[in-house]
């Protein structure tokens, strides 16, 4: 059930992606907010509550203001990327669980992570809707070229990106998630263990976020610039 969850959060992001493609065209600036600050007519009553912690709040606000007041970029590739956060959680859970995983594989392949239960398909899920959605709706207007740069020859944006635009991802799933019908009980299992992973970035905090960006806009050597 919680595979088909993220499935369609997925197929709405085609939807949301198809609107913002008319949209962009006829935008005039709006640099200085959050690309995922504004709801798509989805009511406050139907959002999902993901409960950020305090910590990771203040990362996201410090993320806004290093790109969209002070001119600077994550530099790419990340590392850790996310393929590696989502990897290292799964060895986390496995071991604190107790799991026993076929010869012990936590590397994330082509396919995703080779496990069966729900904390895998979260993390199949986590994983997909991020390569998906972060051209979409997760970048600043002033990244954009840096993403054209940095994410090329088929390569995916969870090899090459980190927790700084991870974490914008749970920043956006309430909205996602309002649209899909989930049984209560399904939703509050979601709910437990998306606030599971989001402590293990608290956690890892210091280890998986830059303390400070490019400042030079460079990316592997590439000028960077603002889309027009």
């Amino acid at each position: 059930m919680i595979r088909c969850v993220f499935y369609i959060c997925v197929c709405r992001v085609d939807v949301i992606e198809g609107a913002k493609g008319k949209k962009r065209k006829s935008e005039s600036g709006v640099e200085g907010r959050f690309p995922y600050g504004q709801k798509d007519n989805v009511s406050v009553e139907k959002l999902v509550k993901i409960q950020v912690p305090s910590t990771l709040k203040k990362q996201l606000v410090d993320d806004w203001e290093f790109i969209t007041q002070q001119d600077k970029l994550v530099k790419l590739p990340r590392s850790p990327n996310v393929d590696d956060i989502l990897s290292k959680y799964l060895e986390y859970r496995s071991k604190k669980d107790g799991m026993l995983l076929c010869g012990e594989k936590y590397r994330l392949g082509e396919s995703g992570l080779m496990m069966t239960d729900a904390v895998g398909e979260i993390l199949n899920g986590i994983r997909s809707y991020f390569d998906k959605g972060l051209p979409v709706i997760l970048l600043y207007k002033n990244e954009r070229q840096q993403y054209n740069e940095a994410v090329a020859d088929n390569a995916s944006p969870s090899s090459i990106y980190g927790a700084e635009h991870l974490l914008r991802l749970f920043v956006k799933l309430p909205e996602l998630l309002a649209c899909v019908n989930i049984e209560e009980e399904t939703l509050v299992r979601l709910q437990h263990k998306l606030l599971e992973f989001l402590k293990f970035l608290q956690k890892n905090q210091g280890t998986f976020f830059l303390s400070a960006y490019d400042g030079s806009k460079v990316s592997e050597g590439n000028g960077q610039g603002n889309e027009n």
